[in-house]
């Protein structure tokens, strides 16, 4: 992989340095430990990761509202436990969730150390969907902060990855040019294909080894960029 003429990497957050996953389990833990104590919160979690994902890819191309993901990927989570539980309460662990969400805040193994070793070499950004002041929290409860020269949020933006113009947006946030960057993410469609389609070059954070084209330049773990960048 020739990366000789990079200067700047894109990374995004959740899934890729953040570990949404784990640290959404903890949240959801802390409110049915309280609130909800019949609910066994792997089984609530085993539903509501693919859930949450189909809610996400329908937000970022605009087929839902901020609203409708906050509260579809509750409703239909405790619907696939057959769990009768009112909207108000839905509403409300919603709230709870993104209040306790930030608490944790684990990153993927690795994610230290690679961005230690990136961090004099090239200039670092970020490039998320996330909601602003929930990621702004997340990078700064997790102490990511000083990684980055720029972070780019859908909602500056105004589009959600993969539309091209958050990445034109992020480009020029941080004053560079496609040819000199590169994205990192583990969502194929928003992260990869996204800045592919936008002129940026892409690496895909394959963590759950899914089957892709062998055209596309892909890491299992985030140590592998060490062997590239």
């Amino acid at each position: 992989m020739n990366t000789t003429n990079i200067t700047d990497i894109f990374f995004d957050l959740d899934h890729t340095l953040w570990d949404f996953d784990k640290n959404s389990e903890m949240a959801f833990d802390r409110i049915f430990k309280t609130k909800y104590q019949e609910i066994v919160t792997q089984d609530f979690i085993k539903e509501y990761i693919p859930i949450n994902q189909e809610c996400w890819r329908l937000y970022q191309n605009d087929k839902i509202t901020h609203q409708e993901l906050r509260y579809n990927r509750l409703k239909f989570s405790f619907d696939a436990l057959n769990y009768v539980i009112s909207e108000e309460n839905i509403l409300e662990i919603a709230n709870d969730y993104i209040e306790f969400l930030t608490d944790n805040n684990y990153l993927f193994d690795g994610a230290i150390e690679v961005l230690e070793y990136l961090k004099p070499k090239y200039k670092l950004h970020i490039i998320t969907n996330g909601f602003a002041h929930v990621q702004e929290k997340k990078i700064n409860n997790a102490s990511l902060g000083g990684y980055f020269s720029t972070i780019t949020n859908s909602e500056l933006a105004g589009v959600k990855k993969p539309n091209s113009i958050i990445f034109d947006y992020a480009l020029k946030l941080a004053n560079t040019s496609k040819e000199n960057s590169i994205m990192i993410g583990d969502d194929f469609e928003a992260d990869v294909n996204g800045a592919l389609n936008a002129g940026l070059d892409a690496i895909f954070f394959n963590e759950k080894r899914l089957a892709v084209s062998e055209n596309y330049k892909q890491i299992y773990h985030l140590l592998e960029l060490k062997k590239y960048l």
